[in-house]
């Protein structure tokens, strides 16, 4: 299967899409009772307490899992308000991580209009929704620090482009008489 989707092109780089810097909405699809979702809300509302999340929960392994994700991912697109979809679960046997290593899964994770992280089991571990998702995270905890910045070092840089504005303003104004 893996060497299916890549002669098809499904995991070239240039078909992936940017994340967005600073989405409003995050679609998370994973168990609802899982620690992959206790540890995405404590990382991403720690970095930017105001963002949205949608949660669409789904069993994350076992008989017609894979399609209960590809389906959640399809329904998240229809509803319209996610700028970002994380996609995973937290770590496990190659068994427990299989229905992430599914064509029907793949498939709707490319298909998404909305750009997809894949952030599934551990550092070590692979699937192919990994490499057909627009970005891979190591870990669920890893995708919850690339979709959001920290708001202190956001508000940080602002305070000092504020600040220097001002001088920059009257050197371009000095400059241009």
């Amino acid at each position: 299967l893996k060497k299916k989707l890549e002669v098809e092109g499904l995991f070239a780089a240039e078909r992936k899409r940017p994340i967005p810097a600073f989405p409003r909405s995050v679609g998370i699809v994973t168990s609802p009772t899982g620690a992959a979702i206790r540890d995405l809300l404590k990382v991403i509302l720690q970095r930017w307490p105001r963002i949205e999340i949608l949660l669409a929960p789904v069993r994350v392994q076992g008989e017609g899992a894979a399609r209960e994700i590809a389906e959640a991912i399809e329904l998240v697109n229809r509803h319209g308000r996610a700028d970002v979809v994380i996609v995973g679960r937290g770590g496990g046997s190659l068994e427990d991580l299989w229905a992430f290593n599914e064509e029907v899964l793949a498939r709707a994770i490319v298909a998404s209009r909305i750009p997809v992280i894949s952030a599934v089991g551990h550092e070590i571990d692979y699937t192919i929704s990994d490499f057909v998702a627009d970005l891979r995270a190591a870990t669920p905890s890893h995708a919850g620090e690339l979709v959001v910045p920290e708001l202190a070092a956001v508000e940080g840089e602002l305070a000092r482009a504020s600040e220097s504005l001002p001088a920059a303003l009257l050197r371009r104004v000095a400059q241009e008489r």
